[in-house]
């Protein structure tokens, strides 16, 4: 178990390890449709994110690849297909980490919500665009600052 989570519940360890997931899908998302590529880029991205995740977010990242892409597809079948109730049932999910984080260490917290919204910008990047530029879809960007979860005081 990560030490960070010991004061949680096993509802609230399942909202967080599953944030992840949800961001990329709200992302990927954003324009309509989640096709093969945006799922592969996706489920590509947060494998990356394994390896690069900040020092205290290891252990977290680890223990999200391990489930990231099975949760992926089960919650791509069980949300919305409508991207505004999709973006509104993962917007309800997300701001269940307002209520969790405050439970658990502060730098843990802050250093998830600043990975979270690098991950959601990562993954709109990797939709495309000419050269890399104009990469990001207007409906990504909207999304992508996550403004659901509070910063952490």
């Amino acid at each position: 178990m990560i030490p960070e989570f010991e004061p949680l519940r096993e509802d609230e360890i399942q909202v967080l390890l599953k944030s992840p997931v949800y961001v990329a899908i709200l992302i990927a998302g954003a324009d309509g449709t989640i096709d093969k590529s945006e799922r592969k880029e996706a489920i590509e991205v947060a494998r990356n994110k394994q390896s690069r995740a900040r020092e205290q977010l290891a252990d977290f990242y680890k223990e999200v690849g391990e489930q990231f892409e099975a949760n992926f597809n089960q919650l791509i079948d069980e949300l919305p297909s409508g991207t505004e109730p999709r973006v509104s049932a993962i917007t309800t999910e997300l701001r269940k980490l307002n209520f969790i984080l405050p439970k658990i260490d502060k730098n843990f917290a802050i250093k998830l919500i600043a990975s979270l919204k690098d991950l959601a910008k990562k993954i709109a990047e990797a939709s495309g665009g000419v050269l890399g530029y104009l990469s990001i879809s207007y409906e990504e960007a909207r999304l992508m600052e996550l403004k659901m979860l509070k910063e952490i005081q």
